[in-house]
């Protein structure tokens, strides 16, 4: 064999037989894509090019967010799943993972089994809200109206899976009452209707929703989570009120392509631990009205499979149904 092509073979049978810390340590050697499934401009969206800038100062190199929308964050996952399994392309998923796996099963796409999980990043507080015109001044005084009309009151939500549908099928489950869904494409719309007084109320995640609560244009019931969100101190929790809820129903995940080094998967981690620790980060999602989790990769496993399980049992009940 010619002494360069020998050579060359020499160099690629070395870089295959590299020890994977070695291509972890070098990690990343070129821009990294950040896939969302969802659009522009809204607060995951924020989050993740929060992550971004502070993943892209950490690593010299440039970490892009790519929006790619549609069919409640499938076609964004599916394309991320897809993905060459390098590295070059992570993805921050939302709970709607776990769910699409029961409501969309003809794309067999299991965040469990499709993935490599890297990092349980956040989760967001939902936060009950209705117009300041409403009677309902206390969420005892919702519930009991509810019980007493059922099916009367009604809720605005973008789609059936998405944050504020979950949050509002686990609050009527909780609370034993029937509210009817009112669907919409646009979420401007939807505040407006809800400002407006022509739908009952909405339970939306809370970053998007602090200003008009501070601005005196809805009223806040109730926050989901173990606390009381740090911009509505004045907001009782559901678990204050004695109503059991989950303690957030929309959370993020930082997810890999199946096939991932694990070496590599272990290096992000580390990193992202970096970036969550971050005071200026810290502060900026507070505003948004995110918790911030982090963790090993194992927890998120084990969190997902609990997810999947825990909406493919929510969703026969007539609450996320709609009936």
């Amino acid at each position: 064999m010619p002494r360069r092509p020998l050579l060359a073979a020499i160099a690629l049978a070395a870089m295959l037989t590299a020890p994977a810390s070695a291509l972890a340590q070098g990690y990343p050697e070129r821009p990294v894509r950040l896939m969302l499934a969802f659009s522009a401009g809204g607060t995951l969206d924020v989050l993740a090019r929060l992550v971004a800038n502070k993943l892209t100062g950490l690593w010299g190199q440039s970490v892009v967010v790519e929006n790619r929308p549609g069919s409640a964050g499938l076609i964004g996952s599916t394309a991320a799943a897809a993905a060459d399994p390098d590295g070059y392309t992570l993805h921050l998923g939302a709970q709607s993972l776990a769910v699409n796996v029961t409501l969309q099963p003809a794309a067999k796409l299991d965040p469990v089994k499709d993935f490599e999980p890297i990092m349980l990043v956040a989760t967001a507080q939902d936060l009950l809200i209705v117009g300041m015109q409403s009677p309902f001044k206390t969420v005892h005084e919702l519930i009991e109206h509810a019980k007493a009309n059922p099916g009367k009151l009604t809720y605005g939500t973008n789609n059936i899976g998405t944050s504020s549908h979950l949050s509002m099928t686990s609050f009527m489950n909780a609370t034993g009452i029937n509210v009817r869904m009112v669907p919409y494409t646009q979420s401007s719309q939807m505040v407006a209707d809800v400002i407006g007084g022509r739908v009952d109320m909405q339970f939306p995640t809370s970053g998007g929703h602090v200003g008009n609560v501070k601005a005196g244009k809805v009223r806040a019931l109730a926050v989901s989570g173990p606390d009381r969100a740090k911009l509505l101190p004045d907001v009782p929790t559901l678990r204050e009120l004695g109503i059991v809820f989950e303690d957030e129903s929309s959370w993020y995940a930082l997810l890999a392509p199946r096939g991932t080094p694990k070496e590599i998967v272990e290096k992000i981690n580390r990193d992202m631990e970096t970036v969550l620790a971050d005071p200026e980060l810290r502060a900026r999602t507070d505003t948004l009205g995110f918790r911030l989790i982090g963790g090993s990769p194992d927890r998120l496993r084990e969190h997902m499979k609990s997810e999947v399980a825990k909406w493919a049992g929510v969703a026969r009940t007539p609450a996320f149904l709609g009936k």
